[in-house]
């Protein structure tokens, strides 16, 4: 994820509510600070209105009835087939969606022996992602009341299985040979209505977002890039450069 912070606020049409710093990287790993966009109702005079905010979260949800935030580092991901009835999602899924920027992902693909294989995936003409998403707000009991840090925004993205690759050559016969799942990516509309802070049919926004992934994904590049991208103290632009895959 390496667009600025004004980049992203006007492609989302969002606002700040605090100032933010978001470095690019182009190596995120769990736990990292990562951008996401959503929507709020914020009293205006008399009346209620919705506000698209663009804020800064941990990656790996904390539920809010967790002792600590370690749980976060295996929140990173919540199957949207179980997403309703799982203890750490079902609350934010039903209020609290969000939507998760990414210029693209990674995902390794197994050789013979302990040989593997890095890939970037990412959409052409240099767009970027952008993936379903929950957040979260978890308590620091050991912060004082009113102390900065008392709070933690967290997320995670959605997943489903990797659409079949059908009869003709496609992306997804490539995504498939690497994982038997994918993240959920959103377009405008799709976004638009999952982010509706007043849209309570949760299952249904869960139903519309999977619906859409063949059609979102179907310009996705498959890229094998270098080995480097599997140690997170590596980070830089050369990291998604093509390379020629090793098998």
């Amino acid at each position: 994820m390496a667009r600025a912070v004004g980049g992203l606020l006007a492609e989302f049409d969002a606002e700040l509510e605090d100032e933010v710093s978001i470095p690019p990287s182009w190596n995120v790993a769990p736990t990292d600070d990562v951008p996401i966009v959503l929507e709020r109702l914020v009293d205006d005079g008399p009346e209620r209105r919705q506000v698209r905010q663009l804020h800064v979260a941990r990656w790996g949800l904390v539920p809010s009835w967790a002792k600590d935030p370690g749980i976060g580092s295996r929140m990173i991901n919540a199957r949207s087939e179980s997403v309703l009835e799982k203890p750490a999602f079902r609350k934010a899924v039903q209020s609290r969606r969000c939507a998760v920027p990414a210029d693209g992902y990674y995902e390794w693909k197994q050789g013979p022996g302990k040989a593997k294989q890095p890939y970037y995936v990412h959409p052409g003409e240099n767009r970027g992602l952008v993936f379903a998403g929950l957040y979260e707000w978890w308590r620091d009991p050991s912060v004082p009341a009113g102390e900065p840090g008392q709070w933690m925004l967290s997320t995670s993205i959605l997943t489903t299985d990797t659409p079949p690759p059908g009869s003709e050559s496609t992306v997804f016969g490539k995504l498939t040979a690497l994982h038997d799942r994918v993240p959920l990516p959103m377009d405008k509309a799709t976004m638009q209505a999952w982010l509706d802070p007043e849209a309570d049919d949760a299952a249904g926004l869960v139903d519309l977002v999977r619906s859409g992934v063949k059609d979102v994904a179907a310009d996705w590049l498959v890229e094998s890039v270098g080995k480097e991208v599997g140690n997170v103290r590596n980070n830089g632009p050369d990291l998604i450069r093509p390379v020629e895959a090793l098998f």
